[in-house]
Formats: structure tokens, C-alpha cells, sequence
């Protein structure tokens, strides 16, 4: 009688593949680095009618949730795909906040409410984001407002994509998660390194809410869970296209009548960040792979993928734009925008060190 395996499949599928090519093509078209930068000179960075190509055009809003209320049915791996693909684009959607993070607080349990809660964010016409900021990690402690007569009253800050957002999760004092219409509450910018994934503060005042489910904690550490590992798919796709842009530009770039990417001390570097980035590629592929599967070793999956990916992207971005030279400094030159989406993904869902700490309690390492 043959055994089922149980190790990792860290390969892409041929329809992995597939997927990835019908994203990188809508993205060359429809995501030109140029609008980007444009956009987050503007009063409304993110991209509505790419969010309807992805979201309403290709489906992809639901590839988490089941078909029965109205998604694809897919998993967490072909998810990671998608977002490989917008982070090499650094893409202005909320793919990440609402088809991963909110849907999978909703897929904690599936009350009425939720259930159709999840079929409009399946169809991408709804964007629905959790109210908790974006550097809580899965764990960490998350601030709450006050339930009082079925409406909400407090402030919460640091909320990723809010104002794109149509309806807010929102966890309360009484430790229920709650639905609040996005016009019910007061949203209002904050400043921001990444302008592709901005910020924002939410104030309550009377809010009318509608209970979710009344275990917001394990709701929440769910998709904060999903978040993480998933956001090292994210920084896994913008450090593949920091490294593959600078060999590129290096090859055309000469100095002494050579090609700059003939320096040795140049061939360094890059071997350095090729290395990073295929154990990002490993490590992301691991998380993405634990959390479709269900795996009993996720929470340390996803741990390892964070320790390794942020840090990753960083030095990736770094390099892209300091071995670009003067034009990689130049505002008209997309570098910059990777370099900021990297800074602001390596406190996203929890910091590297946050990662590393809970890793070693995982897998009972902890200092001396």
C-alpha cells in the first residue's frame, strides 16, 4: 500500500504557471510604472479599474473562497502566484488586505452574515479590509473599540487600504468581529512611505455593526496568519524584479567601453542577491504551500518565510536602485517605488525579528 507524501511541493504546477502568465500579462498592460508613480502623486493611489480587470475580469478576488459562496475554490498557493506577480509590478490594489486577509477572517467560521460577506468580496465588486494595523503580527496584540448598543465608538490607525475599502472588519471589546459599512465611518490618510498600500485612520462614532462571528482572536490571528505568509510571496516577486532589472540594465550600462556587469566586485553583489532570492523563493513557496495544505507545521512555515523575505527584499531594492547609479535615484525611475514597498513590508504583519522570536518559542530555541 503506497504512503502519502508529506513533504512540501515547493514546484509550480503547470497551471501555477499558467495563472502567472495571464497576471503578468494583464500587469504589462494594464500597470505601467509611469501610471504608478503618477498615482501616488494623486489623491487616489489605487487603481480601480486594474482591481476590476484582476478582481472582476480574472476572478482572482475569490481564489480563496469556496465555490459554494461563489469563489474559485483554489488555495493558498495559486493566491501567492498572484501576488508574486503584483509585487513585481507593485501593483496599487488591495489584493493582499481583501481577497487574502479579510476573506480569511471570514473563513474562520462561516456565520449567514459572513457567508455573504465572502461572496461580495469573491466577486471583487466589494473590497472588504480588516481593521487591525498592518504591523500587528499573527499573535500580537491588536487594538479593539467599544461595543455599545449594537454600534461602534472608538479609533484605530495604521489601517492598510481602508479607503479603498466598502465594508471594515472590525474587532471589539466584547470580542466579537463586526461589519461596518465603509460610509458609516470617518476615514482620513496618514502619512505613509508606501503610497502604493497607504494608511489610514478610521474613527467610530456610532457605527451601526453586524456580528461576524464572536471569536474576533482566532479570527483575526487567522488572517493575520495568511497575510504573512502570503506577503513573502509579495516581497519574493519585487525582489525577483529588482535583481532581474539590475542585470539587465548592467549588461547595457558601460563604463571604460565595457559593460558594467563585467566588474567583478558588481558580479558579487548580484551573485549575493540571486542567492537571497532563491531561498526567498523556497522559503515563500514552503508558506504558501502550509497554509493550502493545512499543515501542522504552518505557523512555523510562515514564520521562516517572514524572518527570511523581509530582510530580502530590502537589500534587494537597495541594490537595484544604488546599482542603478543617478538614474536609479531619479523620481521618474521605478526604483524607488520598490525600495519603499519593501521598507513598508518588512513591518507588515509583524517585523522580521517579531518572526524570529516566535520562531524560536516554535521550535523550543529560545536566547539563553
Amino acid at each position: 500500500m503506497s504512503q502519502v507524501s508529506t513533504e512540501p511541493d515547493l514546484l509550480y504546477t503547470e497551471e501555477e504557471e499558467a495563472l502567472r502568465a495571464a497576471v503578468r500579462d494583464l500587469l504589462t498592460d494594464r500597470c505601467a510604472a509611469a501610471d504608478v508613480i503618477a498615482r501616488g502623486e494623486s489623491a487616489t493611489p489605487h487603481d480601480p479599474e486594474l482591481w476590476k480587470a484582476l478582481a472582476d475580469g480574472m476572478g482572482l478576488a475569490g481564489l480563496l473562497v469556496p465555490e459554494e459562496h461563489g469563489g474559485q475554490g483554489a488555495t493558498h498557493r495559486e493566491a501567492a502566484v498572484v501576488l508574486e506577480e503584483l509585487g513585481r509590478a507593485v501593483a496599487p490594489v488591495p489584493y493582499l488586505t481583501s481577497a487574502v486577509v479579510a476573506t480569511e477572517a471570514l473563513l474562520a467560521r462561516t456565520t449567514p452574515e459572513a457567508a455573504g460577506l465572502l461572496t461580495a468580496l469573491a466577486s471583487g465588486r466589494t473590497v472588504g479590509v480588516l481593521a487591525v494595523a498592518l504591523n500587528t503580527g499573527p499573535g500580537g496584540a491588536h487594538r479593539t473599540v467599544r461595543l455599545e448598543n449594537g454600534a461602534l465608538h472608538g479609533e484605530l490607525t495604521g489601517i492598510a487600504d481602508a479607503a479603498a475599502a466598502h465594508v471594515l472588519l472590525v474587532p471589539a471589546d466584547d470580542g466579537g468581529l463586526y461589519a461596518v459599512d465603509a460610509d458609516a465611518v470617518t476615514v482620513t490618510g496618514q502619512v505613509c512611505l508606501d503610497q502604493t498600500r497607504p494608511l489610514a485612520r478610521i474613527s467610530f462614532d456610532g457605527a451601526p455593526a453586524r456580528l461576524l462571528t464572536d471569536d474576533a482572536p482566532t479570527a483575526v490571528r487567522r488572517a493575520l496568519r495568511a497575510g504573512a505568509g502570503l506577503l513573502a510571496s509579495e516581497q519574493l516577486g519585487l525582489a525577483d524584479w529588482a535583481l532581474t532589472e539590475t542585470v539587465r540594465y548592467l549588461k547595457e550600462r558601460k563604463q571604460f567601453n565595457r559593460p558594467v556587469g563585467g566588474f567583478q566586485a558588481l558580479k558579487h553583489r548580484l551573485a549575493q542577491v540571486w542567492l537571497e532570492v532563491v531561498n526567498t523563493r523556497a522559503a515563500a513557496r514552503n508558506a504558501a504551500d502550509a497554509l493550502a495544505t493545512g499543515s501542522a507545521d504552518t505557523d512555523i512555515a510562515v514564520a521562516v518565510a517572514q524572518s527570511y523575505a523581509a530582510p530580502v527584499a530590502v537589500h534587494a531594492a537597495e541594490e537595484a536602485l544604488q546599482l542603478h547609479g543617478g538614474i536609479g535615484m531619479t523620481w521618474e525611475h521605478p526604483a524607488h517605488l520598490y525600495l519603499k514597498r519593501a521598507k513598508a513590508d518588512s513591518i507588515a504583519y509583524g517585523t522580521a525579528g517579531a518572526h524570529r522570536t516566535a520562531l524560536a518559542g516554535l521550535v523550543d530555541l529560545q536566547a539563553p
